[in-house]
């Protein structure tokens, strides 16, 4: 990841300084070695701060809203999962694509450091990849751990090494995660639940809610010009947690208005500090629609429209629709 990290500012300093962006989007050291943040900079100068490892799982795409806003052509480094975001911001029109310069990063897996520390490493150090293992240094001595065993839980579901949009790759692609299994066995869990079941599971989780937004902030598909949430006409806007029902129907609203174009990136799962299982909720609408109209990904690429806004001869009845998911309400 070295090797990356110097082509990342090498390349960043390379396109500021020829005029080609005006702003480059990458991640740049947090207070600890395992918090990097996302990092804008607008100056080749500013480039020697700009990081890449297996502490970089911040999608990026979200804040191309904002330069695309501002007329900025900004460079962005993109993880493969990430650009499955972009494609879906230009496919709502939220981004111009004449506006992004969008660079395919090598990824090969994200750390959880939750996990690391779980896993009894304490008074660590730092932290890096051998091969399939991750080596801590601690106070105590060095830790050796299974790389697969301490990767975050939406590296467990990779979608692969391919960038779904990129205008040039940094470097040859990494190894990356293979899952084979079923993206939806936790889903289906809950879905065997009773309904009693089922909503304690859900009122458990989401009791959690704090109402701090983080979820929705760096979702790629929820891109409103003006949230529900913030409306100052509406009891909802901006408010903590009020009642059972309110925050309930906080996460049911975001997850109607983002079904069909959740790319499953894990994001709202990731920073959510509570550690609420958000993305159960919004695979549980993918998988709905991949058994109503057929296999579909958001964010494959920017011109598809997703199943609920075309229309095919096929497409199931409304009530043969609900009577078909009506064993698992």
């Amino acid at each position: 990841m070295q090797k990356i990290e110097k082509l990342l500012q090498k390349r960043a300093a390379e396109l500021l300084a020829e005029g080609t962006v005006e702003r480059v989007l990458a991640w740049q050291a947090g207070e600890f070695f395992y918090d990097n943040t996302p990092a804008a900079v607008s100056s080749a100068d500013e480039c020697d701060k700009l990081v890449y490892n297996e502490f970089c799982p911040a999608n990026l795409c979200k804040y191309l809203i904002e330069t695309s806003h501002a007329g900025k052509k900004t460079a962005v480094f993109l993880k493969p999962c990430d650009t499955y975001g972009v494609n879906q911001l230009l496919k709502d029109n939220r981004i111009k694509r004449e506006l992004v310069y969008a660079i395919g990063t090598p990824c090969s897996g994200m750390l959880d450091i939750k996990k690391i520390k779980a896993a009894g490493a304490k008074g660590i150090i730092s932290v890096s990849v051998d091969g399939d293992e991750v080596v801590v240094n601690t106070a105590y001595g060095e830790k050796r751990l299974v790389k697969a065993d301490v990767l975050l839980n939406k590296c467990l579901m990779c979608k692969g090494a391919a960038y779904k949009i990129a205008d040039e790759e940094l470097a040859e692609p990494l190894p990356v995660p293979q899952f084979t299994g079923d993206k939806f066995a936790k889903v289906k869990e809950i879905e065997a639940m009773s309904p009693e079941e089922r909503f304690s599971f859900w009122q458990s989780e989401l009791s959690k809610c704090i109402r701090c937004n983080a979820c929705r902030d760096i979702c790629p598909a929820c891109s409103c010009e003006q949230c529900i949430f913030d409306k100052p006409d509406t009891p909802v806007a901006g408010k903590a947690y009020a009642d059972e029902v309110e925050e309930q129907m906080y996460h049911i609203i975001r997850a109607f208005h983002v079904a069909g174009r959740c790319t499953g990136c894990g994001e709202c799962a990731r920073v959510c500090p509570q550690g609420i299982h958000l993305e159960l909720l919004n695979m549980k609408f993918m998988k709905d629609i991949n058994s109503f109209f057929g296999q579909y990904q958001a964010g494959a690429d920017s011109e598809t429209p997703a199943p609920q806004v075309s229309f095919k001869q096929n497409d199931p009845e409304a009530n043969s629709a609900v009577e078909g998911r009506a064993q698992h309400v």
